[in-house]
């Protein structure tokens, strides 16, 4: 088959990584002479990038499979791809299961994915899930905005928490060069990107595969020296990072991002439980005393930052007195949002096997009592924006409002507003808040006519 005017689809599961991937994935197929198609009952190319943390997340990509395998008995010429960490997880196993699909790639296999294709086009059913050292990020992606940008720091993940498959199906850390980061966000800017979050499934590991490591005199071993290294590259107005892990969490990342107006006050740190018996079963290397001293240093030096996290309920053996502290983390902190999610056993993790096990009608009462303290939470947080003024980047048309445009605070808070998206798209506007909700504000595009905005940025950058 030629690749020529034939389309392609992407569906993408799970977190960022997988998001970032995706880009990378489409921007190779585009390269070979793919077309985007929104349709992905008419593509003639499937790819499928999987997320295995949950099981849900796990079934429904075989839910929509099915469909697709449906298509290839009426349309041979159909290519299927699975990618990702449930490809990475299952292996050849999935031949067995879906002996329709053509290549099978985890997720280190993202930009090798023009050769595995070629392979594919000439005949061949190929796994890739072989561990490899990642190739550089050297394609062009297929950015889903025009305004924002996701830009890979480093990859895999050397922890071992009892409960997460991502070390199996991502591989242990490898650190893009400084370098390399620096030279890829110097062409974002070119292009027009005014945002970037720098990624990794373990941000602050970032470097320490990279030992000695100098650029004109300046050690950059850490995400800290990094930020200082990028901070100055032209046209980027604002700088985000994420995930970060708590063990590893410094007063030095701090303060630099304190130091540095692009960096936004805005701090993505699962903390999991509030219980230290449950964070020791994780093997988590913290307990919530040192989460709450690093919540407590942050809003030390920015009093006003945003705080979000990652929590799970209904962890083997979870009491309920564990899972009150918990619930009692989630009020003394006040976070502005937390991703919940109940314990879902996943193949080949130490919890899994574990004997106690608590039931799904337990897990699940448990969620909807932490999402019911959640949303309270972050109704409470949204209302100090209540009549203030806000630096808003624009990213897009609201699609539910047409009249509308959409973009984020420096918090990271979405906020809507009216205002013409062709005039306002990649700028940053001050914005008055009129309007407050659990995780979004609405807000009135403030003209400029004092020179608001430019005092506002002066003030930021100071």
């Amino acid at each position: 088959m030629n690749p020529e005017h034939r389309s392609y689809h992407i569906t993408t599961f799970g977190c960022q990584m997988n998001k970032a991937d995706s880009e990378r994935m489409g921007g190779i197929l585009e390269k070979m002479g793919f077309q985007w198609s929104d349709d992905p009952l008419t593509a003639d190319l499937i790819l499928y990038n999987t997320c295995t943390i949950r099981d849900l997340a796990e079934q429904k990509v075989y839910s929509y499979l099915g469909k697709q395998t449906r298509r290839k008995k009426d349309n041979p010429d159909l290519i299927l791809i699975m990618a990702g960490c449930v490809a990475q997880q299952e292996g050849e196993a999935l031949l067995r299961r879906i002996p329709e699909l053509d290549l099978i790639m985890g997720p280190q296999h993202a930009n090798r994915l023009e050769d595995l294709l070629q392979q594919v086009l000439t005949g061949s059913q190929v796994v890739a899930t072989e561990p490899v050292h990642i190739i550089e990020d050297i394609t062009k992606p297929r950015r889903d905005s025009s305004v924002t940008a996701w830009v890979n720091v480093i990859y895999g993940c050397n922890e071992r928490c009892t409960y997460c498959v991502v070390p199996n199906v991502r591989g242990i850390e490898q650190s893009r060069t400084p370098e390399a980061i620096r030279s890829e966000i110097k062409e974002l800017a070119r292009q027009g990107y005014k945002e970037i979050t720098l990624l990794g499934q373990n941000i602050d590991a970032y470097g320490r595969d990279l030992p000695g490591s100098t650029v004109e005199g300046r050690h950059l071993n850490t995400l800290t020296d990094l930020l200082y290294y990028i901070h100055d590259i032209e046209g980027i107005d604002r700088i985000r990072f994420a995930t970060s892990h708590p063990r590893y969490f410094t007063e030095r990342l701090i303060k630099a991002c304190h130091e540095l107006p692009k960096v936004c006050e805005h701090f993505h740190i699962p903390f999991q439980s509030g219980d230290n018996d449950i964070l020791k079963a994780m093997s988590r290397g913290y307990t919530h005393e040192k989460y709450r001293r690093i919540v407590d240093t942050i809003r030390q030096y920015m009093p006003d930052a945003s705080i979000s996290a990652d929590a799970i309920v209904g962890f083997p053996g979870e009491t309920e007195e564990q899972f009150d502290k918990t619930l009692q983390l989630i009020t003394d902190i006040g976070f502005d949002m937390v991703n919940t999610a109940a314990y879902s056993p996943r193949p080949n993790t130490p919890a899994a096997v574990w004997n106690n096990q608590l039931s799904e009608e337990v897990k699940i009462d448990r969620l909807q009592r932490i999402n019911h303290l959640v949303s309270q939470t972050a109704i409470e947080r949204s209302q100090r924006y209540l009549d203030r003024v806000e630096l808003v980047l624009v990213e897009e048309l609201n699609a539910k409002n047409p009249n509308q445009v959409l973009g984020r605070t420096g918090g990271n808070r979405l906020t809507f507003f009216d205002g013409d998206i062709e005039a306002l798209r990649g700028k940053t506007v001050p914005v008055k808040i009129v309007a407050a909700r659990a995780f979004s504000l609405t807000g009135e595009m403030i003209q400029d006519k004092g020179g608001l905005y430019q005092t506002m940025k002066e003030t930021t950058a100071s």
